[in-house]
């Protein structure tokens, strides 16, 4: 006789051994109680630097160039182009949004903060962008988000990777609070994946130090508080609290534990204290998969490149992504466009392997990639310089049956009736994840003031 679901609960003890199956399991619990909306949201957002050319993305044979009226593409219909290629089985579960703007964030080859906020704000967060508000609503884990960078500013032209927390001026979780990305692959090895191999007594020892230094904190904040004027009692809750978050973050990681050292990746030091530019996108891959599948956060946030990145495995050797941009070639005759399509590639062949390794994995009745939405855009639009009236989008995955994929969707050009934002798109994102959105996200263009941009994409929402 076949076991239901709510019996399946009821007389099954799943002891730590049963950690890598966590996210089937939350899956169970959910169904048996008849509400797959409590099956986790997870987001993914990958923001490259120089711009991804729309053809990339565009079926192959097609006019990626926007025209007056919205054109679908189902992908059933058209051929991948050949950057999308290693997504072919999971075409489905693929869309690609083409044709919004967001021409009005300005900045130095890069929107910067604006890329994610909506706002013409390069270099300072002036508002919450739309990974760190996901993040906040979803990430039941010890960190609302979690972002890995192979160097600071975006602009950077540095040749040679950072090896410690950066700040690359992408994601705030609220004004003047950017947040700090890891550049460096064994360091975040370290904080996601360390309480997991530590012993039961480095563990329980290392907890009672953070106990007591908090116990000794509050008593004695308490004695400078009362000394301190009101603006400065504000800023001084503000740093002790910064310390309490950080006790309660162990904490959450700790009661993770096993499920932590299931999921974590296997530590290979030569990828990992490679200097090498690819070896570090790769080993951010490894991470972000990881902590998602382990339950540390819900969203991950990777910025894989900067201007001075070196692609030197693709055969570009000294040639940086700043000099390819500008249109520079190779002595063989290979031109910046088509190095420019190698490194599309190369990314979304990354981007299969995390969505694969998502898909292997049971939750509910699909798996965890069909409650995971993966967002592959850049921080310049679709050109290396001024890109932003045609910013093209890449969508893997899903966040439940929230989302229409499986096409290419082409809005109107810039300044067309019917064309939309970068905005948009965000709003559609927020809702589908559950986030209550008004008619607007971010600043909007005062160029396309007579345009109607309220709300979110609705072709995208099922």
């Amino acid at each position: 006789m076949k076991t239901t679901r709510r019996q399946f609960l009821s007389s099954t003890s799943f002891g730590s051994s049963a950690a890598i199956f966590a996210p089937f399991l939350r899956g169970v619990s959910a169904l048996a109680k008849g509400d797959p909306r409590a099956l986790p949201k997870r987001f993914v957002f990958i923001v490259k630097a120089s711009g991804i050319d729309p053809s990339n993305l565009a079926p192959a044979g097609g006019d990626a160039s926007p025209g007056n009226q919205l054109v679908e593409t189902p992908w059933t219909e058209a051929n991948l182009p050949e950057t999308l290629q290693p997504l072919a089985a999971m075409r489905s579960r693929l869309a690609v949004v083409s044709g919004i703007s967001g021409a009005n964030f300005k900045g130095n080859h890069t929107s910067g903060y604006g890329t994610l906020s909506c706002h013409n704000s390069e270099l300072t967060p002036v508002a919450p962008t739309v990974d760190a508000l996901l993040g906040l609503r979803h990430s039941a884990g010890p960190y609302p988000m979690f972002g890995m960078a192979t160097n600071g500013t975006l602009r950077g032209q540095a040749s040679v990777p950072d090896d410690s927390y950066v700040y690359p001026n992408l994601s705030a979780l609220k004004k003047g609070q950017g947040v700090a990305f890891q550049a460096s692959p064994t360091k975040a090895f370290n904080e996601l994946f360390g309480a997991a191999v530590m012993s039961q007594a480095e563990l329980n020892k290392e907890m009672s130090l953070n106990r007591n230094l908090m116990d000794f904190l509050k008593d004695d904040a308490g004695r400078i508080r009362s000394r301190l004027g009101n603006d400065d009692r504000e800023r001084f809750d503000a740093y002790v609290d910064t310390f309490e978050s950080l006790r309660r973050r162990e904490e959450r990681k700790t009661a993770l534990r096993d499920r932590i050292k299931e999921s974590a990746p296997r530590y290979v030091a030569d990828k990992y204290t490679s200097m090498q530019h690819m070896d570090r996108m790769e080993a951010q891959f490894e991470l972000g998969t990881a902590a998602i599948v382990a339950g540390l956060t819900n969203v991950i946030t990777l910025r894989p490149d900067t201007l001075g990145t070196l692609y030197g495995d693709l055969g570009f050797g000294s040639l940086g992504l700043h000099a390819i941009g500008h249109g520079a070639n190779l002595v063989d005759g290979t031109s910046s466009v088509q190095m420019r399509q190698q490194v599309d590639a190369y990314h979304i062949g990354l981007i299969a392997k995390m969505a694969q390794r998502f898909e292997s994995i049971p939750e509910g009745d699909g798996s965890v990639l069909d409650n995971t939405l993966i967002v592959y855009l850049s921080c310049a639009g679709g050109k290396h310089h001024g890109g932003n009236s045609d910013w093209p989008v890449m969508l893997l995955g899903g966040v439940g049956d929230k989302l229409r994929t499986g096409s290419h969707l082409q809005y109107p050009a810039y300044k067309q009736d019917g064309h939309k934002t970068l905005a948009n798109l965000y709003m559609s994102l927020m809702l589908a994840g559950g986030l209550e959105v008004g008619d607007t996200f971010g600043q909007q263009d005062p160029v396309l003031r007579d345009l109607d941009l309220a709300g979110p994409l609705g072709e995208l929402l099922t």
